[in-house]
């Protein structure tokens, strides 16, 4: 089967969403995101701008989506009636609860995280947490939540554990209350540090007791001179809290734990770039899961040292990472993050690889925190400023703490499904299908000739997935970048700036051998994936 041809099963998947499809549905594009640039054009500004093409998206909010901003005003009867529309619908969803509350702001921080000498106080804690649990109140009363049923549920930050353990028995308690909601058919997950990890294991055993089931910890590097560069000597300040805040973690119970690398920080002339022995450190721990992030700039106090990692330094500390964590054992797609030693698991909680693979939808409560359906985009009071007093003021007058909430077009709401599912490194096709109503293959015929013609993605017959190469990966922003809405796309290409190349980025893959073709030049799709697509219906 072709798989460019008129799959029957996915037009099927199409045809039964289109008689399901409510009065509300996807706003109209406005003039800037109707037309992109060519998709050569738009690859080449993507590498370009690696630092910020990235599964982030929206990119330059004022000029890109802001036109689809509705309106908020006093009563929030437009912000109500957007949520109903957006996910009234949905008997399933997710939710993430922020706790934006750590003992230092390390430097590399984009999150949204108040002043720690404010954040570190118990009033503070109390005052927050109040607000917190009214806005589940608030949520299900505007949703009636009690009516849904909770598939994911992740509670991060900041760093959650800084608080005390009665404050997130309070947000458990909250999403029994507030959602059908079962611990035990679902993997909860929360995050910690190795300092609290090693000091407090009591409240990692009061966690595992309350039902969460998966804990992740952020190491980010064990070159403590560099963590401590870093700001986060406080969080990771030895390789002996982080031996013991491995123990304490497997002695509460837990039998998912996942540990945090980050690469991508600018590094020093003659010294040794300590990436590899980080990764091979955090191996020797055994844990069930590592995930590397890529360093992002925007938004941190090290944003002006971008430029000095080029693209070519973090391809590279990718690839390393990949091959020492493939050669210990642990698995995970081209493109993917997250890496697992249990091959019947994503290595992922269950709120993120629903929200990956399958773009179901999730609310965010707290502070900064984002939601998204397959028709909208919000954030909370506190995203942009970062302090806490908007969010509790709305909350203690009734209102839903919802700084901007964009009811998107359908493309926009692609661009932003499609940059999240880039997290393991592509797009599930019945996944997209059933999302949107429409085949991957028909809507963006072009971008999937061109990267498949050049060798930068494949289809997976066995994920039934459009998926990165390594080739691919190595030119990620291009690649991510052809599934940005038209306006992101032209903000992209008329920003200044970037990394310059001695030699063109597309004109130096060009000429390497194509993905397969039948004779008359289309793309397979192989027989398991036809029988997986009517299994999946």
């Amino acid at each position: 089967m072709m798989f460019n041809s008129r799959n029957t099963i996915i037009q099927t998947i199409i045809r039964k969403l289109q008689q399901k499809r409510t009065a509300f549905t996807w706003q109209e594009p406005h003039e800037r995101d109707i037309v992109g640039p060519g998709v050569e054009e738009t690859f080449r500004a993507g590498v370009r701008h690696h630092h910020i093409c990235n599964t982030a998206f929206p990119i330059g909010h004022n000029e890109t989506i802001r036109p689809y901003r509705v309106r908020r005003v006093r009563d929030q009867k437009e912000l109500h009636e957007a949520l109903r529309g957006s996910f009234g619908g949905h008997k399933e969803m997710m939710l993430y609860v922020h706790v934006p509350f750590c003992h230092t702001r390390c430097q590399f921080c984009e999150y949204t995280v108040v002043d720690p000498k404010l954040g570190r106080l118990e009033d503070t804690h109390k005052i927050y947490f109040k607000a917190l649990i009214d806005e589940f109140r608030l949520y299900d009363e505007v949703l009636n939540t009690h009516e849904k049923t909770l598939v994911g549920f992740d509670i991060g930050g900041g760093t959650p554990s800084a608080v005390r353990v009665e404050y997130i028995e309070e947000v458990m308690n909250a999403a029994r209350k507030h959602f059908n909601f079962d611990p035990e058919k679902m993997e909860v997950s929360i995050e910690t540090t190795p300092r609290i990890a090693a000091t407090e294991p009591e409240k990692l055993r009061a966690y595992y007791q309350m039902g969460i089931r998966r804990i992740s910890m952020g190491v980010q590097t064990t070159d403590f001179r560099l963590a401590k560069e870093l700001g986060r000597d406080d969080a990771n300040a030895s390789s002996s809290d982080i031996q013991r805040a491995v123990e304490n973690v497997r002695n509460a119970g837990f039998k998912s734990f996942n540990l945090d690398l980050m690469y991508g920080f600018p590094l020093r002339k003659g010294r040794v770039d300590p990436w590899p022995q980080t990764v091979k450190d955090v191996i020797s721990m055994e844990p069930d899961h590592v995930t590397l992030y890529r360093m992002r700039y925007k938004g941190t106090s090290m944003e002006h040292l971008a430029p000095r990692v080029k693209l070519e330094q973090v391809n590279q500390q990718e690839g390393t990472a990949r091959q020492i964590l493939s050669e210990a054992g642990y698995h995970g797609l081209i493109g993917k993050n997250t890496y697992s030693r249990d091959l019947k698991s994503s290595g992922c909680s269950d709120y993120l690889d629903k929200r990956v693979v399958h773009a179901v939808p999730y609310l965010g409560y707290g502070l900064g925190a984002q939601s998204f359906s397959h028709h909208s985009l919000s954030y909370n009071l506190g995203a942009v400023t970062k302090k806490m007093y908007q969010y509790i003021r709305s909350v203690e007058l009734g209102r839903l703490p919802i700084q901007d909430m964009y009811h998107l077009s359908q493309r926009a709401a692609i661009a932003k499904m499609a940059s999240v599912s880039f997290y393991f490194g592509g797009i599930h096709l019945p996944s997209f299908a059933h999302c949107f109503g429409r085949d991957l293959r028909d809507m963006f015929a072009p971008e999937i000739d061109f990267l498949l013609a050049n060798g930068l993605m494949t289809f997976d017959a066995q994920s039934d997935r459009l998926q990165l190469t390594l080739l691919g990966k190595k030119h990620f922003g291009g690649v991510v970048a052809q599934f940005y809405s038209p306006s992101v796309q032209r903000f992209i290409v008329n920003k200044p700036g970037g990394e310059v190349f001695d030699v063109d980025p597309l004109e130096k893959i060009q000429g390497q051998d194509r993905a397969p073709k039948d004779s008359n030049g289309e793309f397979y799709v192989s027989e398991v994936v036809q029988g997986k697509l009517e299994e999946w219906v």
